[in-house]
């Protein structure tokens, strides 16, 4: 007689069919995603007019250059420093680790979600010892009844059948959210490489200034040493010699006041390394007329959608919210949960494992909410709720990145004509501070007309240093509003004059 198949659990005929016809009947709960309503352009606006300007040769023609990977942008500046210190920020970055650390987080929250796909097996060893009352066991009152002791062994299954996608939703949900968490760590990766490069460039170009401003420096000690000897021979009178020397303070001034500017740019590049400022120093390294910057296409607006981590982020999200207003929705619906244990329980440890003293239970239970006070609707409007924000939040953030291509291709459109512009002021001041001396020498004019010349130079001098560095700070700009990088053909590279 084969003992297990007489004790096989009956299962109606009525409920095989409910639970087959669940089975088949069983979707997904959750909505379609929402579109976000966005009109995307088919080109900037701002891009063809800065490419009519180059094509048109108001900015220097670009060189060729090597093609930079996406995740490497800042190598298309061909600076080696500039390389070192990405790498370095890269490594020991506070806010980038932590970043990362939401990655495994996110991640990890994704496995847990995915194994509720799988049966749950689980064993259990154990014994138990008691004394019940003797009315529990139906006999009279004081009845003596010795304590039992319970040996168990058994091994315990369980799964959910996901009838309504509650199970798949979840799983969706989580892989939207990890999804999500990583594209944000690459958006604050970007960050990151952009304030290093934007802060590098910002600390040269200061350099740049400082060294102008100390050649300046030695001009005016000069301009007090010829001054003062003119007075002494009663060429002049002492008010030359004062406005001499009032220029040379002031110049003193300026130039201890941008050294202050740079200490805490410095500072600023330190914290970014993960360094503090005391165990970080930076060599002066003046950002010359001739460093080259890459000139970056803009690409399609449509490309950025799939480019910039902000937008993917947002998207992401987006879905991830669609996948909850499901799972919310199969609350609602029945729950299907197969369990099954087996094993072996006996009086003593010896017998234990014996066939004869083997237990077993399965069962299948099919729960149905009827009343909950509200609570599963609850649930569903404010999953609803949720994803009419992460469309907004979407949208939003489509709309932010245009606005940033945009605003950064102006920018940097205005700093190229400035550059061109004040090109040729340079060359302009420098004739006639020279001149301006010439006459002063000879004694043809004041010593007010030489002051003249010379700070105007020194204005457009600065100007000219100041604006170098906004071009390449721009560039990094618009590199970062891009998402980080660009697409073949390989970009172009201008000198930053």
């Amino acid at each position: 007689m084969n003992i297990m198949n007489d004790d096989k659990p009956k299962v109606p005929a009525a409920l095989s069919a409910l639970v087959l016809a669940l089975v088949l009947a069983g979707c997904s709960t959750a909505p379609e995603v929402p579109k976000a309503g966005i009109d995307v352009p088919a080109s900037y606006k701002e891009a063809a007019a800065l490419e009519a300007e180059a094509a048109g040769g108001r900015f220097k023609p670009a060189q060729p250059a090597e093609a930079a990977a996406r995740g490497a942008w800042w190598t298309a500046f061909k600076d080696p420093q500039l390389d070192a210190l990405q790498s370095q920020a890269e490594a020991a970055n506070p806010n980038l680790a932590a970043a990362a650390a939401r990655v495994k987080a996110a991640r990890a929250v994704l496995r847990g979600a995915r194994a509720d796909r799988l049966p749950q097996l689980g064993a259990s060893f154990g014994v138990t010892r008691q004394k019940q009352a003797a009315v529990d066991r139906g006999q009279p009152a004081g009845t003596p009844v010795d304590p039992s002791t319970a040996w168990r062994a058994s091994l315990d299954a369980s799964y959910e059948v996901d009838l309504f996608g509650r199970v798949a939703n979840a799983v969706d949900a989580a892989t939207a959210d990890a999804q999500a968490v990583e594209a944000t760590y690459r958006s604050v990766l970007l960050a990151l490489q952009a304030d290093v490069a934007q802060t590098y460039f910002q600390l040269r170009a200061i350099d740049a200034e400082v060294e102008l401003l100390e050649r300046t420096v030695g001009l005016r000690d000069e301009n007090v040493r010829l001054t003062d000897k003119r007075y002494s021979a009663g060429d002049i009178s002492e008010l030359d010699l004062a406005r001499a020397r009032t220029e040379a303070a002031t110049t003193r001034a300026e130039a201890l006041a941008r050294r202050g500017d740079r200490a805490q740019l410095e500072h600023g590049l330190a914290l970014l390394l993960g360094k503090t400022p005391a165990a970080f120093g930076f060599e002066r390294k003046p950002l010359t007329s001739d460093a080259l910057v890459p000139q970056v296409p803009a690409g399609l607006p449509s490309a950025l959608l799939e480019r910039r981590p902000d937008v993917v982020a947002a998207q992401a999200q987006l879905l991830a919210a669609t996948a909850r207003v499901g799972q919310a929705h199969s609350a609602i619906f029945p729950a299907l949960a197969l369990t099954a244990s087996g094993g072996y329980v006996s009086n003593d440890l010896e017998d234990l494992f014996k066939w004869d003293v083997r237990t077993w239970l399965a069962s299948a239970v099919l729960s149905l909410p009827i009343f909950d006070g509200g609570r599963n609707r609850a649930g569903i409007a404010r999953a609803e709720a949720a994803l009419e924000e992460s469309v907004a939040s979407y949208r939003q953030s489509v709309l932010a990145a245009f606005g940033d291509v945009e605003n950064s291709l102006s920018n940097l459109r205005s700093v190229r004509g400035q550059a061109e512009e004040l090109n040729n002021a340079v060359t302009a001041a420098r004739r006639a501070a020279d001149l301006a001396d010439k006459r002063y020498r000879a004694g043809e004019d004041s010593y007010l007309t030489l002051i003249d010349a010379q700070r105007n130079l020194l204005a457009i001098e600065r100007q000219a240093v100041q604006l170098r560095g906004a071009w390449a700070s721009s560039t990094v700009g618009l590199i970062r509003a891009l998402g980080g990088g660009w697409e073949a053909p390989p970009p172009q590279t201008a000198a930053a004059n």
